[in-house]
């Protein structure tokens, strides 16, 4: 097909719409932080490559990497970065490693982190989550209430560890 039939300014060439941004602060971790610069790193790498194509008829591919590239700007302009070293190691608080028992005895372990760190298969939550939330203050020995979807839990601290000032 001649260059001539394609529209160059038609809704095909409109940025996609960004990202929502949360409106919670953005505590990052050490790591967050350097994950966050990798992924903004990759995500350039890639769009640079995207755009290097022979064939660039199918632009959505760079779109939407641009769109990442801004969301992740946006995040690490925003980042707010905690000294896990000067962190309270008598009580819970952001970044700190934190296992629990339930009523049971089953002990579970979480690690307080930033949103973009956060992964439940991998025991790290968001401060801002149900869970953070009721532990965040509260020291060894301490039961604490957790208000979940199923209903209340009591836990009780059992550890606190900030694995990443050791």
């Amino acid at each position: 097909m001649s260059r001539a039939f394609v529209k160059e300014d038609g809704p095909d060439n409109e940025p996609l719409p960004d990202l929502p941004l949360s409106p919670h602060p953005n505590y990052v971790t050490p790591r967050g932080l350097a994950a966050l610069r990798a992924r903004l790193a990759e995500t350039q790498a890639e769009l640079a490559r995207l755009r290097a194509r022979a064939e660039r008829l199918d632009r959505l591919p760079e779109k939407a990497a641009e769109r990442d590239i801004r969301y992740l700007e946006a995040r690490l302009r925003s980042a707010i970065p905690v000294d896990t070293a000067s962190q309270p190691r008598d009580e819970v608080a952001f970044a700190a490693r934190v296992t629990v028992a339930d009523e049971e005895g089953h002990e579970s372990s979480y690690e307080i982190v930033g949103e973009d760190e956060a992964d439940a298969s991998l025991g790290r939550i968001a401060p801002h989550s149900p869970l953070a939330r009721a532990l965040l203050g509260a020291n060894v020995g301490d039961v604490v209430e957790w208000r979940k979807p199923s209903g209340r839990e009591e836990i009780e601290v059992v550890a606190i560890d900030y694995p990443e000032a050791e």
